[in-house]
C-alpha cells in the first residue's frame, strides 16, 4: 500500500520492509562486534521498540538477556514533554552493561530519563540502540551508540510506532501526509 488512513490522518509509505530489515541487520552486527564480551542486559522500551527488539535479537549472536520497561510521552501526534513510567524495571542493573533498545529518539527527553535512572540504579555501562533518530528534533545532549536510520522531524507510524494506538503492526514505515 502506498497510502493508508489511520483515524483522521493519511500516511504515505516512506521506508519499505526490506530497507528496515537491512538496517536492523547492520545495527545487530555492530552490537555483535562491540558487545559480545560484555554480557549485556538489553532493555526494550515498550510499546514502540518491540518489533525492533524482536528483529534485533534474531541478529545478536551471543548469549544475552532481554527485559522490558514501558514509558509514555506521546498523545496523538505530539510529545507531552513529560515521561510517565507505566511498567518499571524488575531486574537489577547494578554492575551490569546495559543496551537500551528504543524505537525512536526525537527530543531525547525520554532517553535522558532512562539514562539517568539506569545510572542511579548502578549500571556499569549504558549504550543506546535506536531504530530511528530525528536529529532536528533533539533537545537533550543524548549519545546514541547505534542508529538504524536518521529521519526528518515528521510524524511516522509502522514497525512498532503508532498513532493513537494504531499502526504498530505495519511492516513498513509511513509518514503523515496532512
Amino acid at each position: 500500500m502506498d497510502t493508508i488512513q489511520i483515524h483522521d490522518k493519511k500516511f504515505r509509505m516512506s521506508v519499505p520492509e526490506a530497507e528496515i530489515l537491512a538496517a536492523v541487520k547492520r545495527v545487530g552486527e555492530e552490537i555483535n562486534r562491540d558487545a559480545a564480551e560484555l554480557n549485556p542486559l538489553f532493555i526494550c522500551v515498550l510499546n514502540g521498540a518491540f518489533m525492533f527488539a524482536g528483529d534485533l535479537m534474531k541478529v545478536v549472536n551471543f548469549p544475552c538477556e532481554i527485559t522490558f520497561v514501558k514509558l509514555s510521552s506521546y498523545e496523538g501526534l505530539l510529545t507531552t514533554g513529560t515521561v510517565k513510567e507505566v511498567i518499571g524495571l524488575n531486574e537489577s542493573v547494578v554492575g551490569r552493561n546495559v543496551i537500551v533498545v528504543e524505537d525512536i529518539v526525537d527530543t531525547g527527553i525520554t532517553m535522558e530519563r532512562i539514562l539517568h535512572s539506569l545510572e542511579a540504579k548502578g549500571a556499569k555501562s549504558i549504550r543506546v540502540a535506536t531504530f530511528f533518530q530525528k536529529p532536528d528534533a533533539l533537545k537533550r545532549p543524548i549519545k546514541v551508540d547505534y542508529v538504524a536510520m536518521k529521519i526528518p522531524n515528521d510524524f511516522i507510524v509502522g514497525y512498532g510506532l503508532d498513532y493513537d494506538g494504531y499502526g504498530r503492526n505495519l511492516k513498513e514505515i509511513y509518514t503523515v501526509v496532512d
